[in-house]
């Protein structure tokens, strides 16, 4: 198509019309933040193990697990504070007794991102030595020594005085049966974050993230894993457990796989309903 005639130019041309002057450039707002956003804190609930008339397991020179779990605990909480939008939650905060079930139920209410269990463990061997991180399992435990050790804290239910034959069992098992894969393959990305640090500060008794049927990893809704910072009944790492140096260095590099894990899994991404 050709263009159109031109407005034809003869006679006395009129008044020139003033220039309309433009619009004042205003700066763009940006989009207002949306209220999840605004308000999002990610939660991670850290849980000492053991507490009260249940010491936990007990090294060769008297170091008791429930007091050394709790003063790594706590200065875990201390460091994840001090990152921006992230705080952390403790299941117990002295020592006392909490049910295993009151655990899961208390990370729950404050909607926590991230479930990590403290522990520092024992085995029959005192030459057992290195940390290990766990996840669950629904299907049975992938070594015997997971087993044993999911068993065994399993049972300290008892200790603390709590029916689990009663309706704890079935609030446990109901826990257990909500849980999904989805939740699990979380955990073990979480679990391999974490190991993957630690073993930059010790040794570890287990190169992969095992499955276990703890407890206290079986929130339907979040990623959940189980430390073992390491066995207290090897005398060696007893004592590196009372170091405050070396307390320093685990908390570091738990902080650092809790970091390193949302970095690549963003909770908001996530959909999870309570």
């Amino acid at each position: 198509m050709g263009k159109p005639p031109s407005a034809p130019t003869t006679g006395t041309p009129g008044p020139v019309a003033p220039p309309v002057p433009a619009p004042p450039v205003v700066a763009a707002k940006p989009p207002p933040m949306s209220q999840e956003k605004i308000d999002r804190l990610i939660i991670v609930a850290l849980d000492p193990g053991h507490g009260g008339e249940d010491p936990g397991a007990i090294g060769p020179s008297g170091l008791r697990e429930k007091d050394i779990v709790l003063a790594i605990a706590k200065r875990l909480k201390d460091k994840l504070n001090t990152q921006p939008g992230m705080r952390a939650f403790l299941t117990r905060d002295a020592d006392f007794f909490v049910p295993l079930h009151e655990r899961v139920r208390k990370a729950r209410r404050v909607q926590a991102d991230l479930f990590v269990s403290i522990h520092a463990d024992a085995f029959l061997n005192p030459q057992a030595r290195g940390a290990s991180v766990f996840a669950l399992s629904q299907g049975g435990a992938t070594s015997a020594a997971a087993r044993w050790m999911a068993n065994k804290e399993n049972a300290s239910d008892v200790i603390g005085g709590v029916n689990i034959k009663a309706k704890d069992a079935h609030v446990m098992r109901a826990l257990l049966d909500m849980s999904t894969s989805a939740q699990i393959q979380d955990s073990l990305k979480l679990g391999g974050e974490v190991l993957g640090q630690i073993g930059k500060v010790g040794r570890l008794h287990k190169r992969n993230v095992e499955q276990a049927g703890f407890a206290v990893l079986k929130a339907p809704d979040i990623p959940s894993i189980l430390v073992e910072t390491a066995f207290i009944s090897n005398p060696e790492e007893e004592s590196k457990l009372r170091d405050a140096d070396y307390q320093g260095e685990l908390v570091e590099a738990l902080a650092t796989g809790i970091r390193r894990y949302f970095a690549k899994n963003p909770p908001l991404a996530r959909n999870r309903q309570l």
